[in-house]
């Protein structure tokens, strides 16, 4: 496949979420200019992004919503159903526990960690804390794929190392830090401080 922009991959979400909508509102068909005027996004933009990775819709009758919204789902791996295992079951490790959208994406949490041993043995949505330092064992016994991290800063690298080990084939840090990972291992970094002290900035021009 040709290089394809961060840009252009990072709307695809934005498509599959408007098209999931566009299919609770009972809509079957939708064009471009439609589904421009929801994202505020030019339908030429739409149709180019989307050329990128094949013929979709067509013409004069628009995007047939179901078909499209499963083949953006493909083209994002979500049909892959990855596992994932969340190492930290703090008040953010716990909240992103009980997300429930992970389902609907097709991600599926199979393991939680932690190493307080006053939430070890909890249960939460359905999955069992377990000891984090069984952590390399599980990842191999569960076929887990993502790691979740949302440690403190200071036991962060040490949990993404033991996830490198163990194989794990992506991370997404939640970690106030940037992770040390070998060039073939994809992560995503989340850092909340850095999003609010951005808004900060922009809402603090408006005095």
């Amino acid at each position: 496949m040709k290089d394809i922009s961060k840009a252009t991959i990072d709307r695809l979400p934005l498509y599959l979420r408007t098209l999931r909508m566009a299919q609770d509102e009972g809509l079957d068909v939708i064009s471009s200019e439609e589904l421009g005027r929801r994202l505020e996004i030019t339908p030429e933009q739409i149709r180019k992004d989307l050329a990128s990775f094949g013929q979709f819709g067509k013409k004069g009758v628009g995007y047939y919503v179901n078909e499209l919204k499963k083949s953006i789902s493909s083209i994002l791996g979500l049909d892959n159903h990855w596992n994932m295992a969340i190492v930290g079951i703090g008040h953010l490790g716990s909240a992103l526990a009980n997300h429930h959208s992970f389902i609907s994406l097709g991600f599926n949490l199979v393991a939680l960690f932690d190493h307080d041993p006053a939430i070890v043995g909890k249960t939460i949505n359905h999955v069992k804390v377990e000891d984090v330092a069984d952590l390399e064992k599980r990842v191999k016994e569960l076929n887990i794929h993502i790691g979740i991290i949302t440690v403190p800063g200071q036991f962060a690298q040490d949990v993404a190392d033991r996830l490198v080990k163990a194989k794990i084939r992506g991370i997404w840090n939640f970690a106030p830090i940037r992770m040390k990972v070998p060039d073939t291992m994809h992560i995503v970094n989340e850092d909340l401080s850095i999003g609010l002290s951005g808004l900060s900035y922009h809402i603090s021009r408006k005095f």
